[in-house]
């Protein structure tokens, strides 16, 4: 039964969280399989339940129907071990005797630790890396195009639909980086970089206006990014900001520039 200090885990292939505990509220973010949070409130009627994303800190709240309890032990377990995730655009996986299909970006019980203790029995043959290991810039720019043409949609963490940030951060996650959800936050994170001249393949670029930081896109190689905006493109980037060649229009004012790959 859901209580609040729970916890759980995503056992679907993806769930909305909303904003407010209402079906009708906005979507803000998405746990994905193998995503796991503690319950920090509830919805008097108890349907709905507040949770707190533990891989970003993200809280909103997801139908109790959705929620799948596990014990604090096993929620530890999952911060220990170096899980697997999914670098298929779309898998499946046996668990439970029943076949879900997962997307990219979906965490997997699986541990090359000798230590490790399966708690669910599951099976899968797709393509996957270790969550902590981190790689270069030809590896994140191999899953950064699996993106490529994923409609734009707020709160979106897949390639089915997916936000600026979103896109950014599981591009990130999956090649072994911690990025916050929102682009605002992620524009603290890493290290400056003063000029558009000094970026390198992997930095994100961020665009707003004054001092507010509404988008962000990874920067690719001859003065291009890639971002979502519409849909998961690419385009040129200028010391103005991003420039659509299609309708010849700077459609994002530059602000700054991170770098994250070490």
């Amino acid at each position: 039964m859901a209580e609040v200090g729970g916890k759980g885990v995503c056992r679907l292939s993806v769930v909305p969280v909303r904003l407010h505990s209402s079906d009708m509220s906005e979507m803000v973010t998405q746990l994905l399989f193998g995503d796991h949070y503690t319950i920090v409130d509830m919805a008097e009627s108890g349907r709905w339940l507040r949770i707190n994303i533990h891989f970003d800190g993200y809280e909103g709240w997801i139908d109790a129907i959705q929620h799948y309890g596990i014990s604090h032990e096993y929620f530890d377990q999952i911060n220990t071990f170096d899980y697997k995730i999914c670098t298929d655009i779309t898998s499946s996986i046996l668990f439970k005797k029943q076949n879900i299909e997962i997307l990219i970006g979906s965490i997997l019980p699986i541990s090359n630790s000798e230590l490790f203790k399966m708690e669910e029995q599951m099976a899968f043959n797709g393509e996957s890396k270790s969550l902590g290991q981190r790689t270069e810039f030809e590896f994140l720019k191999q899953i950064a195009w699996k993106y490529r043409y994923a409609p734009y949609l707020w709160g979106g963490k897949t390639p089915f639909g997916i936000d600026c940030s979103g896109f950014v951060q599981m591009v990130f996650k999956i090649c072994g980086y911690k990025l916050k959800r929102d682009a605002k936050d992620q524009a603290l994170q890493g290290v400056g970089v003063e000029k558009l001249a000094e970026t390198r393949p992997g930095d994100l670029c961020f665009f707003g206006q004054s001092t507010k930081i509404t988008h962000v896109g990874i920067c690719m190689p001859d003065n291009s990014i890639l971002h979502a905006s519409g849909m998961v493109r690419e385009d040129k980037l200028t010391e103005q900001g991003i420039y659509n060649e299609q309708s010849q229009k700077l459609t994002h004012q530059f602000q700054l520039i991170r770098r994250i790959l070490k």
